[in-house]
């Protein structure tokens, strides 16, 4: 039994950080699904991961990350034809992060790793029978084999009456096309209940960051959730409250994950909480998730600094004492 699937890629960061003798590189597990995955197992949510990796020691390192995070497994495939992906990611002084190409031993075009082969044949349909949430990107829509996988769980989803959450979490990289995208999103935006979107990708999209008005315009929507970088709020409509909420200030050491974090936390959330979504309880909700998302930026890498649910309400206790004196 599981509440929420995340489905899509899981990969290598390859974290390039500036120094001043040089560049120095680590790499840690990531892509944005399997981040939520574990995001969502810290917090206390059952969680299963559907993504496809190499036959080769990249691959099973990250099989062994997920299943010591306690994600269920049993939709994870394997494929012989093509590597695990790594990614590059720079990040300044600040923390603030940029993706880079593909590393590999030989020269590949994006749709050549092993999360572009996600089989929806070999999907586990039991998965879906106890799923609150399936949780998708749109990083799965850039390959022909992946993105039809991705068709045939939101018929699953659907089939099962469990709600989507969508990060559209944009790559062009990975697109060998990028021009396709907004055709590919759209053509699934009906059978997403729930949208988070970066400032930039909302505006990208529709030419707008405030959630209100992207709600507007897909009236379906159960929830949209617009984040902003550095000092910007969170804009939100949930339930048809609308908002925002300013960031916490933290020492930011990598911000690689941070989004990812925010989701973990929104659905989480709303698992947990059974009660009538009030315009308090929809503000909780938001400031909970803005909190896993700080505090996933206090260490390098995304499935390493997420943090565990004691952390979240830990420091969410101190942020009101400071507030009350």
């Amino acid at each position: 039994m599981v509440v929420a699937i995340c489905l899509g890629e899981i990969l290598f960061d390859c974290l390039m950080a500036a120094v001043d003798d040089g560049d120095s590189m680590v790499s840690l597990p990531g892509g944005a699904p399997a981040n939520v995955a574990c995001g969502l197992s810290r917090l206390g949510t059952l969680t299963a991961f559907v993504g496809c990796i190499g036959q080769d020691a990249a691959g099973q390192d990250l099989r062994a990350c997920m299943a010591a995070e306690g994600v269920n497994l049993q939709g994870l495939q394997q494929t012989a034809l093509a590597p695990t992906r790594k990614v590059q990611v720079v990040h300044d002084r600040s923390g603030d992060r940029k993706f880079g190409g593909f590393i590999s031993e030989t020269p590949r075009t994006a749709a050549e790793f092993a999360d572009a082969y996600l089989e929806s044949e070999t999907l586990p349909e039991d998965l879906f029978q106890s799923a609150q949430f399936l949780v998708i990107g749109s990083i799965g829509l850039a390959y022909p084999r992946s993105q039809k996988a991705v068709h045939r769980a939101l018929q699953l989803a659907k089939a099962n009456k469990a709600s989507v959450f969508m990060d559209i979490n944009w790559r062009s990289q990975f697109w060998q096309d990028p021009a396709i995208a907004p055709n590919c999103i759209a053509e699934i935006m009906e059978a997403v209940n729930y949208l988070k979107l970066s400032e930039e990708e909302a505006e990208w999209l529709f030419g707008s960051q405030q959630a209100s008005a992207i709600a507007q315009k897909l009236p379906h929507l159960k929830g949209v959730f617009v984040t902003g970088g550095g000092d910007a709020p969170t804009r939100y409509w949930l339930n048809a409250f609308a908002g925002e909420i300013a960031p916490f200030s933290v020492a930011t050491v990598d911000t690689t994950g941070a989004g990812d974090g925010f989701v973990a936390g929104i659905i989480a959330q709303l698992t947990q909480r059974q009660e009538e979504l009030s315009e308090s309880v929809v503000q909780d909700i938001v400031c909970y998730a803005n909190a896993v998302g700080a505090l996933t930026t206090l260490r390098p890498g995304a499935i390493a600094s997420l943090p565990q649910a004691d952390e979240v309400n830990e420091f969410l206790a101190a942020q009101s004492q400071k507030e009350q004196r």
